[in-house]
């Protein structure tokens, strides 16, 4: 048998890879026999300035660890619209007795916390180290990994690989399920003069759902559009910036006073469920979602969930087999949302026409509510 160097070695040490590796520790596995492995620095990846949204149920997931980052905002209500039509839906966590439906959370804030557990916790970390390439034999996975001081490609030997770093849509190799939405997220902060506090929206606009995360004092941007108007949108000044904003949003939130500078990102499906006898997926390394729903780091955290109560038994195939038919359909279903409500709102279809009955539908049906926020708080489980 290939003498091992570890049991196993996730690769990505982003807030999937770092959880799983300190709710392994948490469930009985040495922390000698784990290893974390980016090419990033903990300090590099702590400045990260994008917001998370996590859900009621991620928090309970970071919690379990010590990770639950103190500066993050509460979200207590979940208003959702389609602009320049009627009907809406409102969600409270009032009625679901819960106190927050989800948080927002800035990802330098999250990692900074996970790699504090992490260390406490003696876990391994080669950072920063790139991975150049897998050789999967029948009893091992050889990992070559450059980034030590010296330049020397070495190898290291695990019994399980876990692909934990998805990156950018734009710059992953296709997967078995690929589809270019052709739009682009445009992301800042933006304040107003009326936040209702503890509020978030997502509105439905001709060329793509906008959010607006409560985050302090400001709200976290989400704004998806057509590549070109994307491109238009990064070339205004910020008053002409923030006018534009307003006119997508409306006036529910006051009026836009300030952004930070944008970002913009393109915007697609990217996923693929399967594992092979000793490598798997995980969080955005499995499945790259449209934010519409903010579903992608709390889908990656279900899946740390479950990976770690298997590999708490045995890093064996027969592991990573049980895991890929487990989150079959927590996957799936969040999949399947998402790419549906992505792909109607990518352009301006008809299918939009009647979006503002539905929201009207949706706000009447008690069933129809409870099921959209149980998406929301916890995935389908």
């Amino acid at each position: 048998m290939t003498e091992l160097d570890y049991d196993i070695a996730i690769c990505g040490a982003g807030p999937a890879g770092m959880a799983l590796a300190a709710l392994l520790v948490k469930r009985g596995v040495s922390a000698a026999r784990i290893v974390l492995i980016d090419a990033k620095t903990l300090e590099q990846a702590s400045k990260d300035p994008r917001s998370l949204a996590l859900s009621w149920g991620s928090r309970q997931i970071l919690e379990q660890i010590g990770a639950w980052p103190t500066a993050a905002t509460a979200i207590e209500q979940i208003h959702v619209s389609r602009r320049g039509q009627f009907g809406r839906s409102l969600i409270d966590r009032k009625d679901y007795d819960l106190p927050a439906l989800g948080y927002v959370s800035r990802y330098g804030n999250l990692v900074t916390a996970l790699g504090a557990v992490c260390a406490q916790a003696g876990i391994a970390s080669l950072r920063p180290a790139r991975v150049e390439a897998l050789d999967e034999m029948d009893d091992a996975v050889a990992l070559t990994i450059t980034g030590g001081a010296d330049g020397v490609p070495r190898v290291q030997r695990a019994a399980i690989v876990v692909q934990a770093e998805g990156g950018l849509f734009n710059e992953q190799q296709n997967r078995a399920t690929h589809r270019d939405y052709r739009q682009t997220a445009i992301i800042a902060q933006v304040r107003s003069t009326l936040p209702p506090p503890h509020r978030a929206f997502e509105r439905f606009t001709e060329q793509g759902p906008l959010a607006l995360l409560p985050q302090d004092d400001e709200y976290s941007l989400v704004w998806c559009v057509r590549p070109d108007t994307a491109a238009e949108l990064q070339a205004l000044n910020d008053a002409d910036f923030l006018q534009a904003l307003g006119a997508a949003f409306g006036d529910r939130v006051g009026k836009f006073t300030h952004a930070t500078p944008r970002l913009a990102f393109r915007l697609g499906l990217n996923a693929d469920p399967r594992s092979t006898a000793r490598t798997v997926a995980i969080g955005n390394a499995a499945q790259t979602l449209h934010p519409v729903a903010g579903q992608g780091l709390n889908l990656g955290l279900r899946d740390v969930t479950v990976l770690a109560r298997l590999l708490a038994q045995g890093a064996t195939p027969a592991m990573l087999a049980q895991f890929t038919a487990q989150r079959q359909r927590d996957r799936g279903t969040t999949v399947r949302i998402t790419d549906t409500m992505a792909r109607i709102f990518a352009n301006d279809s008809p299918a939009q026409a009647v979006l503002g009955l539905s929201l009207a539908a949706i706000d009447i049906i008690s069933p129809a509510r409870s099921l959209l926020a149980e998406l929301m708080m916890y995935g389908r489980r």
